[in-house]
């Protein structure tokens, strides 16, 4: 996963850049073995409460979008919206009544099209501050900071941030013996 810039960020790459840059995104994702990359905002940069637009009661929900690598290898899930809280809320409302809400059936709405929480997010940010877009993927995922902006990402940060990955020796809370 990358959590990078505002939604006003967003809104300003136009769609051939943007697709562009997801895309080569995705194969870096690809080219190291990973099925998925979600792409996310990390504030919505609109007012002082992290809520989006939608969330906060004006504008429109941003648009989520899947690409796919030209290979087909990764699936890539643009999705600008940067309140975790708000992301959440959604996924529980396309839960059909009749399911039994577990773990399984929230981690199927809410990564969906993945299916399981990211391994690593690279967020482009100070490293003293968590993006509220993260509410959820914290628990088991790896993080990698870097202080680049979104209109600076280039294919090369993710991949210094996979390469810092494949340094690290996860315990998943478990502590040495």
């Amino acid at each position: 996963m990358v959590v990078a810039g505002t939604r006003r960020d967003w809104d300003e790459l136009d769609e051939r850049a943007s697709s562009g840059l997801a895309t080569a995104l995705g194969q870096v994702v690809a080219d190291a073995g990973g099925a998925w990359l979600t792409l996310r905002a990390y504030e919505s940069g609109e007012d002082d409460d992290g809520r989006d637009d939608a969330a906060a009661g004006g504008g429109t929900a941003p648009v989520r979008r899947h690409l796919t690598t030209p290979d087909g290898r990764c699936t890539i899930i643009v999705d600008p919206v940067s309140d975790g809280r708000e992301r959440f809320a959604e996924a529980m409302r396309h839960l059909p009544p009749a399911v039994v809400v577990d773990e399984k059936a929230v981690t199927g709405v809410l990564y969906e099209p993945a299916d399981v929480e990211p391994d690593l997010v690279l967020v482009l940010g100070p490293p003293t501050r968590l993006p509220p877009s993260l509410v959820w993927e914290l628990a088991y995922s790896e993080l990698v900071f870097s202080p680049v902006a979104l209109s600076d990402l280039r294919p090369e940060h993710l991949q210094q941030a996979v390469d810092d990955f494949h340094g690290r020796r996860r315990r998943f809370g478990g502590l040495d013996t």
